[in-house]
This record gives C-alpha cells, sequence and structure tokens, in this order.
C-alpha cells in the first residue's frame, strides 16, 4: 500500500522531491532495473490538459527516487489543489512487468507574486 503524503509547492520555483525507499526490513530497496514515474493532475478524473508528469531520476543503489519540475513547469500549474501519485516498475523473470504505487497524496499549488 502507498505512503500518503501532502505537498505545498510555490508557482514559478524549482521543485525536487527526494524519496528514500527501504524493504520491509528497514534495509535500503536496491533499484536496479527498475523504472518510475509520477504524476500530477487537478482531480482523479482529470483530462491530459490538467496533467503535469514529474522528471523523474533513480538512483538504484542507494535506493532514491528524485522527482521534479523546473521553474517554467511550476509557473505553468494553477494556483489549487493537486492529486499526485508515484509508481516503480520493473520486469520479473516471466517478462511480467511489476508496478508498485509507493507514494500518493495532494499538492497544493500556492501562488507567487514575482
Amino acid at each position: 500500500m502507498a505512503e500518503y503524503e501532502k505537498f505545498t509547492f510555490d508557482k514559478g520555483s524549482d521543485i525536487a522531491v527526494q524519496l528514500e525507499l527501504v524493504d520491509p526490513s528497514g534495509n535500503i530497496k536496491d533499484l536496479t532495473n527498475y523504472s518510475a514515474a509520477a504524476k500530477m493532475k487537478r482531480n482523479y478524473n482529470s483530462d491530459s490538459a490538467d496533467t503535469t508528469d514529474f522528471a523523474v531520476a533513480i538512483q538504484p543503489t542507494d535506493g532514491i527516487v528524485t522527482l521534479s519540475l523546473n521553474n517554467t513547469q511550476s509557473d505553468a500549474l494553477r494556483v489549487g489543489n493537486y492529486v499526485y501519485d508515484v509508481e516503480i516498475s520493473y520486469v520479473d523473470s516471466n517478462g511480467s512487468t511489476i508496478i508498485e504505487r509507493i507514494l500518493e497524496g495532494k499538492i497544493r499549488v500556492s501562488p507567487s507574486v514575482t
């Protein structure tokens, strides 16, 4: 089951969220051969015009997934509330893609004056 977290992003700012993943034993999760995706939307039923994909970087042996938006991307966001989630995936030995949602929640985008 995914963890739940709320964030507030400042419109027009560079944004980076670093996730440090551990396995059930508390050890750093090895993300070798994993991929990740993260998306935010105004609501769960939003169309593609109201959807923003995060840039995602993985440091496999450190168990770190970093989500980011640059200032141009965050400046294009409308002020208000969004929902988001983060998924990691890999292909198992049978050739099946295994997807795990690791984080979900709400994001508040706050206005900028400058």
